[in-house]
């Protein structure tokens, strides 16, 4: 078994003194490090309640040892660019044409996933990294295990930094529809996942794993993809868009603004998503872009996990995202009381939902809700849906 770090206990392998003589100290976007440091004391004290969730932290953490480093390098396609440092991915829910010889242009099969997906490697790649570098940053945090940090800033220096490997800050050629174009603004929903990285990197970040140097690198790169998200013709395109990708673009904008320290900017984009809570939301608290989807729950999920992700981030702009109502009367408090049922399965969903729903989809989001909306029986309810796994959650150390 990894062994704990103690209460006062021994300084950390990785640790880094800065000149000042104060050790860095983490720095989360998307969770609270109070209830981190909080965790961490009890996992310090040994509390049984919380124990669970840790050693099935660690577990998950030996097995993301295993993982990469991967790069963008790897994928067999070429980009239109001819430069395998972009990105590239194909539009899940689009098939070839079977009444056309060549398949030319694709059409779409809304909720139905086309195979020919899984042939483009950036996009199965970017979400396992993004999740096993989370991963890895919470057992580092957790236990002070160098190797955690070490292997994580491995896979992140492979991934964005290192000239032969790095992908470029751009998405370009993301989710493209063959024969109809070579990449759209909807691609952006790959990079959801970067939210993740920058928790990551802010808890590995008071190790010597993660230089000063790879800090001031990954900066720059993510000015430059933050820039490129505002800019391009694809990015903008996906800041119209009037769904769940809207808000999962504000929500993994506010986490790139954060990590580079923009607070200003970050202000800007939390206002941008209580505007679209606002327009997106109905009278009676659904999303109806949302419910239009043939996997409607999974959806209305999908758009409130987005908007649960920026709520947890706009107190460091100086916004309440929890409390606030628009001017129409929307908020996550009257959208998250309508879902709350079906999620925790206590009435049945009544929209289309071609795909049987998985329920771990709502774990977030009763989690969250329970600490944050004052859910009083969110918990028990996410008791019930996890069964014994229940204690082994990982947001038993988290929220």
């Amino acid at each position: 078994m990894i062994k704990r770090r103690e209460l006062i206990a021994a300084v950390l392998i990785c640790s880094v003194i800065v000149a000042t003589g104060q050790k860095i100290k983490p720095e989360v976007y998307s969770m609270d490090i109070k209830i981190l440091e909080k965790s961490l004391g009890r996992i310090n004290a040994k509390d049984a309640q919380i124990l669970p969730a840790y050693n099935k932290l660690i577990n998950d953490a030996e097995k993301a040892m295993k993982f990469g480093p991967v790069s963008v390098m790897e994928k067999k396609n070429q980009p239109p660019s001819g430069n395998k440092h972009d990105y590239m991915s194909l539009a899940p829910y689009h098939w070839p044409d079977p009444a056309k010889p060549d398949g030319l242009p694709y059409i779409r099969k809304d909720g139905e996933t086309n195979p020919e997906v899984k042939e483009y490697k950036d996009k199965e790649y970017l979400p396992q990294l993004c999740a096993n570098v989370q991963t890895l940053g919470l057992a580092y945090y957790f236990s002070g295990e160098k190797k955690y940090a070490d292997h994580a800033a491995k896979l992140l220096q492979v991934w964005f930094l290192d000239s032969a490997t790095r992908m470029n800050p751009n998405f370009n050629y993301a989710q493209a529809v063959k024969g109809v174009n070579t990449g759209r603004g909807a691609g952006m929903i790959d990079s959801r996942h970067f939210v993740k990285v920058m928790d990551a990197i802010g808890l590995i970040r008071p190790s010597k794993c993660w230089t000063k140097q790879s800090q001031e690198e990954m900066k720059k790169w993510v000015a430059g993809f933050l820039n490129w998200m505002q800019t391009s013709e694809n990015g903008k395109d996906e800041l119209d868009a009037d769904n769940n990708h809207g808000v999962w673009y504000d929500a993994q904008r506010l986490a790139l603004a954060l990590y580079i320290g923009d607070s200003e900017h970050a202000r800007k984009i939390v206002i941008n998503a209580a505007d679209r809570l606002d327009k997106q939301m109905d009278e009676s608290g659904n999303f109806p872009k949302e419910m239009a989807r043939t996997n409607s729950l999974h959806y209305t999920a999908f758009v409130m996990d987005a908007f649960f992700n920026i709520a947890n981030m706009a107190p460091k702009a100086g916004i309440d995202f929890w409390t606030l109502k628009t001017t129409s009367g929307k908020s996550l408090q009257k959208g998250f009381d309508v879902l709350k049922p079906y999620l925790a399965g206590e009435k049945e969903w009544t929209g289309q939902q071609i795909k049987t729903f998985d329920f771990e989809e709502g774990y977030y989001l009763l989690a969250v809700g329970a600490k944050k909306l004052k859910c009083g029986n969110c918990t028990e309810s996410l008791r019930q849906l996890a069964a014994e796994e229940f204690q082994k959650l990982r947001f038993n150390l988290l929220y």
